[in-house]
């Protein structure tokens, strides 16, 4: 039963690959150009997954439970998290697809992920970890603290991001980008070359999302999709060598880069990229805030921005909304600030000097002429 994981780790990386379903772009988007078509797609996976993984409850295939809501280290660990997948270059998954496409400093981000997720979990960091997760509230999910159904929250919530999806199909399409003639047919060329939407792409994931309860769950794994736990398991079998702590999960991300290794391959985007010292030192760092955050928080942008709130978990939806203010944060300080502004601002001024003091085309003929 644990190579369930690995399959649908291979079918989870090559729909996230071939739709570049980019959570950080996503939530980056938001600040730097208020684009919300990605959060619309990300939104829909919530969605999609809340219907299943409630009828999934309802019908008694798993049992949903719930916990006290760690806030503190909630709040803590998601802003941390956010401001993270910004110098790395993506999330968890994120960064689990692009090492599958060969962009070595994704290897690093995932590498220091994976180490600092153990440091954190069950290494020198984690005493403070857990000393922050044990100052906790007693309400844990959205609709328990409401007094409502969670159905309502889920009619609410597919209404909401029925209308969002409406907003975006409505809108007039852009210029279509000339492609060169396929050269695959049939379903190669729909796995391989021919462009995913982002909704599509949403859609295949969403229906991954909701498989991964019963087969998790029938392996003793009582979650749905998860990254970091998983990552800090893969490092904690490495140095211990204890067989244990090889579970559905750690099958569920070596099944994502092999997935998305695939794709990239198959679509002939697979290519070894070094990066620069400024991006190396970048990645490692935001790979190493991570794994801290996300340990913290109890999720990444999987665990606890796509799972914790389809089941309309109150650290889910909190996590969700400062992990998107940490990205703010960070995009601020590396993209969008005062300095990158201001540098934009000057080589444009530049670039008109520029133009001014050199002849154009037609100025040039005329001095030919005479």
């Amino acid at each position: 039963m644990l190579l369930t994981g690995l399959g649908l780790g291979i079918a989870l990386g090559f729909a996230m690959q071939r739709g570049r379903f980019c959570v950080t772009g996503a939530f980056r988007d938001l600040w730097v150009t208020g684009n919300t078509r990605w959060i619309t797609a990300f939104l829909i996976v919530i969605a999609v997954q809340s219907v299943g993984v409630f009828t999934l409850d309802a019908v008694g295939v798993i049992s949903l439970s719930s916990s006290a809501f760690p806030w503190l280290a909630t709040v803590l660990g998601a802003f941390l998290f956010g401001f993270a997948i910004v110098l790395a270059g993506g999330c968890a998954t994120g960064t689990y697809y692009r090492a599958g496409e060969g962009l070595v400093g994704s290897w690093l981000a995932l590498i220091f992920y994976a180490l600092f997720s153990a440091i954190s979990k069950t290494g020198v960091l984690a005493t403070g970890v857990s000393g922050l997760r044990s100052v906790t509230v007693e309400a844990s999910t959205v609709h328990g603290l409401l007094g409502v159904s969670p159905w309502l929250l889920i009619a609410v919530l597919a209404s909401a991001v029925g209308l969002l999806v409406r907003h975006h199909l409505r809108k007039r399409p852009g210029a279509r980008l000339a492609t060169l003639p396929p050269r695959k047919r049939g379903i190669a060329h729909l796995l391989f070359e021919k462009q995913w939407g982002a909704f599509t792409t949403a859609l295949v994931i969403a229906a991954l999302a909701i498989l991964a309860w019963p087969l998790s769950w029938a392996t003793g794994r009582e979650a749905g999709l998860g990254i970091t736990g998983p990552s800090s398991n893969i490092v904690n079998y490495l140095v211990s060598g204890d067989a244990e702590v090889i579970d559905w999960g750690v099958y569920l991300v070596i099944g994502i880069l092999t997935g998305a290794f695939i794709a990239a391959k198959g679509s002939g985007e697979f290519r070894i990229r070094i990066p620069d010292a400024v991006t190396t030192v970048r990645s490692i760092a935001g790979g190493a805030l991570m794994g801290i955050g996300a340990s913290l928080a109890g999720g990444c942008t999987i665990g606890n921005a796509m799972v914790n709130t389809a089941s309309f978990e109150l650290q889910g939806w909190v996590a969700f909304g400062f992990m998107i203010l940490g990205t703010g944060a960070a995009t601020r300080l590396f993209i969008t600030g005062p300095s990158k502004a201001r540098s934009a601002r000057n080589a444009a001024a530049a670039g008109s000097s520029s133009q001014a003091a050199t002849p154009g085309p037609s100025a040039a003929r005329a001095s030919v002429r005479r």
